[in-house]
């Protein structure tokens, strides 16, 4: 891959495109591996937007690219290049967790607007270093916690805010998912360099969904890992199971594991219990309702149940993203502001497990 010339693009300080009358957006994609199939298709499937480039560190037939996915596509083994590239509005981040970092600099300062993978990077410092970027630049960012615009969650959410559930104390969130040989991620997903941990690689969208259900307003959390014994999962240079316990200002506790070394079906396991009822998965008990305390009410939602990315909600996220911009406005649940807290949380709490303290979050 060809290094990214991050002067030059810092000296002619493109401005982000002015969108508001652009019929469809052109999007870059950067990195073509697993997940990339998946936002080229669920960008192509939203009104505003198509997939015009791709950058990848392997050469690609432009003639090929393109009629595999039905439309003119332009192809890159240089990423500056692509990012030249004025009639391009905005950019996927599809590419190796340590490559985010760079990537998404070069990106903000050449005024791309962002769709960004997660994680967003492998330290909080990378993390604050890609939010400044962005910030500077003011281009507009979408995050790949997908899952708070899943059926699961966008009901979850509707049934917190509209009180029936009361003022919720305690909140736990799981994500469970053998993540072993048989997962296309695994050959640099066993890396630290890569995968990180169990948290930041994959439970991180359950410790996100619990922010969004509880606050984000942590004053402390304890955390520990461990390791399965199977020799499916021995190659990982990192725990792949993790706990942690969060201490919210407001008084409020919660929990969220993380085990990517699971031999079960992928399970996204939520409980949360208030005031006026509490909720379990699908099912829920709410006092303001007169719900039959003796038996669990049912919600009419899809639980999340697969981490294979042509499952995610990407198309409704990316839809809303690209609305976002031509409103002028920052882009609602998964903007890089409410991706930056997680990140802080997940950090201090992987601090936590390999120093077997508390950390306190400022």
């Amino acid at each position: 891959m060809s290094s990214l010339s991050l002067t030059s693009l810092e000296s002619n300080k493109p401005k982000p495109l002015n969108l508001y009358s652009v019929e469809k957006y052109n999007v870059g994609i950067i990195g073509y591996g697993w997940v990339a199939t998946a936002h080229i298709a669920a960008i192509n499937a939203t009104p505003h937007a198509q997939v015009t480039a791709i950058y990848s560190s392997r050469p690609l037939n432009d003639a090929e690219v393109s009629t595999q996915w039905g439309s003119p596509i332009k192809t890159y083994t240089d990423l500056p290049a692509m990012l030249a590239d004025k009639n391009l509005h905005a950019v996927s981040i599809c590419s190796y967790p340590y490559q985010h970092k760079e990537q998404a600099i070069a990106a903000a300062q050449a005024g791309k607007h962002i769709i960004i993978e997660k994680p967003l990077a492998l330290s909080w410092e990378d993390c604050q270093a890609v939010e400044a970027a962005v910030t500077k630049a003011g281009v507009k960012t979408c995050f790949c916690f997908e899952c708070r615009y899943s059926s699961q969650f966008l009901a979850t959410k509707a049934l917190i805010d509209q009180g029936l559930l009361g003022e919720l104390h305690y909140g736990e969130i799981d994500y469970y998912h053998g993540i072993g040989p048989w997962y296309s991620p695994f050959r640099w997903n066993i890396r630290k360099d890569a995968g990180g941990s169990a948290l930041l690689t994959a439970g991180c969208h359950a410790l996100d969904a619990l922010l969004l259900c509880m606050g984000s307003d942590v004053a402390e959390v304890s955390s520990y890992d461990t390791k399965s014994s199977s020799s499916f999962f021995e190659p990982y240079e990192y725990p792949t199971s993790s706990v942690t316990i969060l201490k919210f200002k407001s008084g409020r506790i919660g929990k969220c594991a993380a085990i990517v070394d699971c031999l079960q079906p992928y399970y996204f396991h939520t409980h949360l219990c208030g005031s006026e009822g509490s909720l379990l998965d699908d099912k829920f008990h709410s006092m303001k309702l007169g719900t039959n305390k003796n038996a669990w009410s049912t919600l009419a939602m899809k639980m999340l149940d697969s981490g294979d990315v042509t499952d995610h909600p990407y198309q409704t996220q990316f839809t809303r993203f690209f609305e976002s911009i031509k409103q002028g406005v920052d882009m609602p649940l998964t903007s890089l502001q409410d991706a930056m807290k997680t990140h802080e949380i997940i950090f201090a709490a992987d601090q936590s497990a390999a120093t077997g303290k508390p950390v306190r979050l400022s």
